[in-house]
């Protein structure tokens, strides 16, 4: 195992940046995740650490060691493709065996490196295919396979699982999961998929435009989300955002918009009249029987789409907006019907209008 930092790191094409200044700090065994829009840089940060970009400005270092200029092979990481990369010719073992080929090791070593990463990854009976016998998972665990037997202190996992289907996902992500626990390994994974990472991952790094908006622990991220973009990025469905203005009375501090008047459960940075966005997660509204109740959202009732467990209802409020409310029941919400809901005031975040930063909940307003 190793630790890998990543300082101040930088890559342009031509004039178009690619990272612009990098700083993370993984500690060895961790799993880290980076998620972010497609372009946002993950995938090139990625195969730089993997040697297979060249840094221009910045250090890498794995373990204690700056890696800049060290070649890819030399580098102890191993790396798992989205496409698997199999040799089409090559059999499972000998794929497997490859790298280790090239490294010289002993025949008799490859043999037990492949058969006991194979045990760990039920592919003992699938040895002597070819990479066309196999299904989707199965090809991905041969990848993985190949990776395992290097023992590397690194893994670096590039949207391994994008190829396949939904359910297929879950699984495997479960798998990859245990995996990394198993062997403890320092794991950095990159993903589109904001459940992926959430569900995998000890520590997520969410990027946008190159940069690092924020480094977090899942449910930390989740619940305080450092501006609009990461609170928008994280959860499904999104968070619901609505514009509006402090305002400061003798009975407290309140959100108000075209939508809502909400009374806050604490005062918050910005003075009276400040314009913000409030952030409310769907899951976090509660059906009201009364509408015109204080702190309330009524709204009209535009789509329901039963999951089984949850109901997901969508609602046009004041000035034409929408707003996402999920429910854990069922519910036979009809479309047209007027329906009343409050957010728990504890669950409600606030960003500055202007920055889209979080606003602290501290100071008197």
């Amino acid at each position: 195992m190793a630790n890998v930092s990543i300082r101040n790191l930088k890559k342009s094409y031509g004039e178009v940046s690619i990272l612009r200044g990098i700083d993370i700090e993984v500690p060895h065994g961790t799993f880290v995740a980076l998620v972010g829009p497609s372009g946002c840089g993950k995938s090139t940060l990625l195969r730089m650490i993997a040697g297979l970009e060249e840094v221009v400005s910045g250090e890498i270092l794995v373990g204690g060691k700056i890696v800049n200029d060290v070649p890819s092979k030399h580098r102890d990481v191993a790396m798992v493709f989205q496409n698997y990369a199999l040799y089409p010719h090559l059999s499972v073992r000998e794929n497997m065996s490859f790298s280790l080929e090239l490294r010289g090791v002993d025949k008799r070593s490859i043999k037990a490196e492949v058969e006991k990463a194979a045990g760990i990854l039920g592919l003992e009976a699938m040895l002597d295919r070819l990479p066309r016998q196999l299904s989707g998972g199965q090809r991905q665990r041969v990848a993985m396979g190949r990776a395992i037997v290097r023992n590397p202190q690194v893994f670096l996992f590039d949207e391994p699982l994008s190829n396949l289907d939904a359910k297929l996902r879950v699984q495997m992500r479960s798998e990859i999961k245990t995996l990394q626990q198993r062997l403890g390994t320092t794991t950095i994974y990159v993903t589109h998929d904001q459940m992926e990472a959430m569900t995998m991952a000890d520590l997520v790094v969410v990027m946008q435009d190159g940069k690092v908006e924020q480094a977090a622990a899942p449910l930390d991220l989740y619940d305080h989300p450092n501006n609009l973009f990461v609170a928008g990025f994280i959860g499904s469905p999104v968070m619901n955002f609505i514009e509006g203005t402090l305002q400061c009375d003798a009975d407290g501090t309140w959100f108000s918009s075209g939508a809502a008047r909400i009374q806050l459960e604490e005062s918050v940075d910005g003075g009276h009249g400040a314009a913000v966005v409030a952030g409310i997660r769907p899951e976090h509204f509660d059906l009201l029987n009364t509408p015109d109740t204080p702190s309330s959202i009524t709204g009209v009732v535009t789509l329901v789409e039963p999951t089984g467990p949850e109901t997901h209802v969508t609602l046009e409020i004041a000035d034409n907006k929408k707003l996402i409310a999920v429910f854990p029941e069922r519910h036979d919400f009809a479309r047209g019907k007027s329906l009343t809901i409050t957010p728990r005031r504890r669950r409600i975040h606030l960003f500055d209008a202007a920055t889209g930063d979080r606003l602290s909940q501290r100071t008197n307003c």
